[in-house]
């Protein structure tokens, strides 16, 4: 496919790397040529310095000839006149950024006018990420699948957790509970396991289960912690305003240490319900007379990663229960890795995730069995996806022990009829089944039928 990406920001230069990492053939715009050079350093992608809302400029990238067009850049007007230029001129499909929530809600009703495919907006994805997590704390991430029947976690075995030295095969005879570990990363090393492995303390296991069978498991394990009550948020940024909104509906107090005076305003007019403290976190003593050790759950949100791991350090530190950092570069992640901080959230990958499937499904669009969504989970080293079988095929029917499936490949959950199933040897893919397929990034899966050898 070719698609040009209006922006090469964060989230441009990330959505790049990703599309051409897939195969597709990337152009990518901004009014900054530096940014563009360097970009083009690192990606083999084809560059216009130029106005992306310019429709000189949108012809020179032979927009008609596109198959998708992403305008991602910092300003949502720019991203949402982009994308009417584009579609104005013939571009197939277009995709826009929109932070602004006032945009949002009305942009859902415009969405036709306009001629938008999609809308994504990267601070309300990691806001909703952030708060699955909270939700269930014990687990470092969460990731649901099939309209919430399925859930996907990651957990990391702790030297008291009772899974040290277990073999997989015998987890069920031991708490009779149907649970499926998908991926375990051991230091560097990343196995979708066989029946056969053992689990060691370290690891960083990813279950997938029915959100019941997950809840009873922590709990068997002794590994369920109770629900976060309390939040404290670091940074007043966008990302801050959308999980304050969404904590409060769930009841949960929160207070929030930003040091713009301007932007405490704001937030105080917004966000009502919740405690804003005009203060710099960075200074000695200000988190801990803000009563830090008092909170449940702590999520650090400024602008800069360093002082977001820090800052989950020192909560670490001061024993908050759950610690949630936002990080936009992973290149380090030994750094994160050896902080002790366990669930980190990046908005740029998170749209990355969101606007890969849609490409795939696109791409796919003569098939009816094609991706429905898409997670990177395992330091994006492993694919999670999700499936809706609507078409005839020969793996329908067929026990999955009798299914010649490629190496590295799983079929992690079938849900039917609402009812959420982990496979063993002997069920089978039946049409009108939601399947959750994981895969190592090597294997580019795009349709279900692609998982068979």
């Amino acid at each position: 496919m070719k698609v040009v990406i209006i922006g090469a920001g964060k989230v441009g230069s990330t959505l790049a790397g990703e599309l051409v990492k897939e195969g597709h053939e990337v152009l990518v715009m901004d009014t900054n040529e530096e940014r563009l050079e360097d970009l083009q350093n690192r990606i083999d992608i084809m560059t216009l310095c130029g106005n992306g809302a310019s429709k000189e400029y949108l012809e020179e990238a032979e927009i008609a000839e596109s198959d998708l067009v992403i305008a991602a850049t910092s300003a949502d007007e720019v991203n949402i006149l982009s994308c009417f230029i584009a579609r104005q001129i013939g571009a197939s499909k277009t995709i826009a950024r929109v932070r602004n929530p006032e945009y949002r809600t009305q942009l859902e009703l415009m969405k036709e006018e306009l001629g938008l495919s999609m809308i994504v907006n990267p601070e309300l994805s990691a806001a909703n990420e952030i708060s699955r997590i909270l939700r269930f704390p014990s687990a470092n991430d969460v990731e649901l699948f099939c309209r919430g029947h399925v859930e996907l976690v990651e957990y990391t075995i702790g030297k008291e957790c009772p899974l040290c030295d277990l073999a997989l095969k015998d987890i069920y005879g031991k708490y009779k509970i149907k649970v499926l570990i998908c991926a375990v990363r051991r230091g560097e090393d990343i196995t979708i396991p066989r029946g056969d492995f053992i689990l060691r303390e370290g690891d960083k296991i990813n279950i997938t289960a029915s959100p019941k069978n997950i809840h009873d498991f922590f709990e068997a394990i002794g590994s369920f912690k109770r629900p976060v009550k309390s939040v404290m948020i670091v940074g007043g940024s966008m990302i801050a305003y959308y999980l304050a909104n969404q904590l409060i509906d769930m009841r949960i107090d929160v207070k929030i240490v930003e040091q713009n005076q301007k932007r405490c305003e704001e937030l105080s007019e917004l966000i009502p319900k919740a405690s804003i403290v005009c203060a710099n976190a960075t200074e000695k003593d200000v988190l801990l007379e803000e009563g830090i050790m008092d909170f449940d759950g702590f999520v650090a949100l400024t602008g800069l990663d360093e002082m977001n791991i820090i800052y989950g350090m020192y909560a670490k530190a001061k024993d908050v229960e759950k610690v949630i950092t936002k990080v936009h570069h992973l290149s380090f992640p030994e750094v994160i890795e050896t902080s002790g901080i366990e669930s980190v959230v990046s908005p740029k990958l998170i749209t990355a995730e969101r606007i890969s499937s849609y490409v795939r499904a696109i791409q796919n669009s003569y098939s009816k069995n094609k991706v429905e969504s898409l997670r990177r989970i395992v330091d994006n080293r492993i694919e999670a996806l999700e499936f809706v079988v609507r078409d005839d095929a020969d793996y329908i029917g067929v026990p999955l022990k009798d299914l010649t499936v490629k190496q590295n490949v799983l079929v992690a959950a079938i849900v039917r009829k609402g009812h959420a199933i982990i496979p063993g040897g002997f069920d089978c893919i039946k049409k009108g089944d939601s399947v959750v397929v994981i895969t190592e990034g090597v294997n580019t899966i795009d349709e279900l039928d692609d998982i068979m050898r």
